[in-house]
């Protein structure tokens, strides 16, 4: 039976894809550093028949997350798929915020992607199979932010490691959701509105869109024709245009200008 590890898994998009991938077959192994949500979560997915092991972790301390990478590693518990999920925002002002927040969404959603990464692609390319979700963001196309700058990162790094991997077996999959119904923005203290469908999309039309495009070969995953349009179309707007529409966002946030 195949194994699957997924960071992030007690909320959101990452318990939408531990949901799935139990009830496909996979054993799992969840990392995250709520303890106390990750064994709630084992619990249901054991019930599924499968086996789920739990690695309590910050992956923001380097010593927790090397832990997870010696999981990766080991060659006698192979993982057949890694999904990079673990991630948050922030509401702040860059200028004049609070720089560690910063540096923790770096810490969070940056090295781990990559030290997992590193972790994990060897063995895949050895045995000749697997597949690496990165979870990034439609964000990551639009210069706003720390978190955009984040995730711009994921998207690039991923189409990179598909690259490298190219011809191994091993697939790499960057999927960049917009607005998804979750508890992601609440955490962050961001009131937004979630009146409009449109821009809206629940966790498991996320993930299944994530799955087909993976089996399709795709690099870049983006769920949503709204979104798919959103980002063809900000090639084709000027960098001021879009820095100006990202100003007006933060006022209505912030309530200043």
């Amino acid at each position: 039976m195949s194994t699957a590890l997924v960071t992030g898994p007690t909320s959101g998009i990452g318990e939408g894809f531990a949901r799935r991938l139990a009830s496909d077959g996979y054993n799992l192994v969840l990392v995250a550093r709520d303890e106390e949500r990750l064994e709630r979560l084992a619990g249901e997915l054991r019930a599924c028949g499968v086996d789920v092991e739990v690695i309590v972790a910050d992956l923001g301390d380097r010593a927790q997350l090397a832990e997870v990478e010696v999981r990766l590693r080991d060659p006698e518990r192979p993982v057949d798929v890694l999904i990079n999920n673990a991630g948050f925002s922030i509401n702040q002002s860059f200028v004049g915020g609070d720089v560690e927040a910063e540096q923790s969404l770096i810490d969070v959603m940056v090295t781990p992607v990559m030290r997992l990464c590193s972790a994990a692609a060897p063995g895949m390319a050895e045995r000749g199979s697997g597949a690496i979700i990165n979870v990034s963001s439609v964000a990551s196309f639009l210069p706003f932010s720390t978190y955009s700058a984040a995730k711009a990162w994921v998207t690039f790094f991923s189409q990179g490691l598909a690259t490298a991997l190219a011809d191994t077996g091993v697939r790499v999959l960057a999927l960049c959701p917009g607005f998804v119904r979750t508890e992601f923005h609440e955490r962050a203290n961001i009131e937004i509105d979630r009146s409009n469908d449109t821009w809206w999309l629940d966790v498991d039309v996320v993930v299944q869109e994530a799955m087909d495009d993976l089996r399709r070969g795709k690099v870049i995953s983006i769920p949503g024709r709204a979104y798919r349009a959103l980002v063809a179309g900000s090639h084709l707007l000027p960098r001021d245009v879009l820095r100006r529409a990202e100003r007006l966002r933060r006022s209505r946030i912030t309530g200043r200008r």
